[in-house]
């Protein structure tokens, strides 16, 4: 957890230099505690640090200059602040953008950038970006990092993503999953950054065709 604190500091001192040291500490604390509540298999701090490590990659790769590293940074802290599985569809998103503007403003976030933060965080819920800016297409594209991860990994973020809607009987996960991933699977381009176009795709559209053909009813 240490090194997720280092980073939430180095994030957000590098674009609120005048924040209070204190209120940074807290903040982190209280977001640290949200992603590891206990109902949380896959949206938990695993999550958020392969997110933020996927940024890493991106700005390495010269899709994210310095600034917009520091800004997809703060947007990954919060699109899964607030988790519910069975919060209707955007719903968490939603709640999450709110805490973050609410939570942001206090620490002196500019404006610009706090709306920034909360609009990548509502189009989490679907991965529609509105915008085509370097901060928008590396959050999206580390968000879906996963989709391209090796197959164990894979794999195992397929299972804990239907622990965490046990709630749901097979049929229905299996609709709803099927909802979920269709649509990335039937992209023309999956990813918006030319670094994750060129190194992601071919094996994140073998790890959908693979999910996908798991969960599909038989014939």
């Amino acid at each position: 957890m240490d090194t997720l604190r280092s980073r939430w500091h180095a994030d957000v001192i590098a674009l609120c230099p005048d924040a209070d040291r204190g209120r940074v500490s807290d903040e982190v604390t209280d977001l640290l505690d949200r992603w590891l509540e206990d109902h949380r298999s896959y949206h938990d701090a695993v999550h958020l640090a392969e997110v933020l490590a996927a940024l890493d990659e991106l700005h390495e790769g010269g899709d994210l200059p310095a600034r917009d590293r520091h800004l997809a940074g703060l947007v990954a802290w919060y699109h899964d602040a607030v988790y519910e599985p069975e919060a209707s569809p955007g719903g968490n998103e939603e709640a999450s953008a709110r805490l973050a503007q609410e939570r942001l403003t206090a620490l002196g976030l500019a404006p610009a950038d706090s709306d920034l933060v909360a609009r990548l965080v509502r189009e989490s819920a679907s991965h529609e970006m509105t915008a085509d800016d370097a901060a928008t297409r590396a959050f999206h594209d580390a968000d879906l990092w996963i989709l391209s991860a090796p197959t164990e990994r894979f794999d195992a973020y397929c299972h804990q993503v239907r622990l965490e809607y046990g709630l749901y009987g097979d049929e229905d996960y299996a609709r709803g999953r099927t909802a979920a991933l269709t649509p990335f699977a039937e992209r023309d381009r999956l990813y918006l950054t030319d670094h994750a176009h060129a190194r992601w795709t071919e094996r994140a559209r073998v790890n959908l065709a693979r999910e996908l053909g798991r969960i599909a009813p038989p014939a």
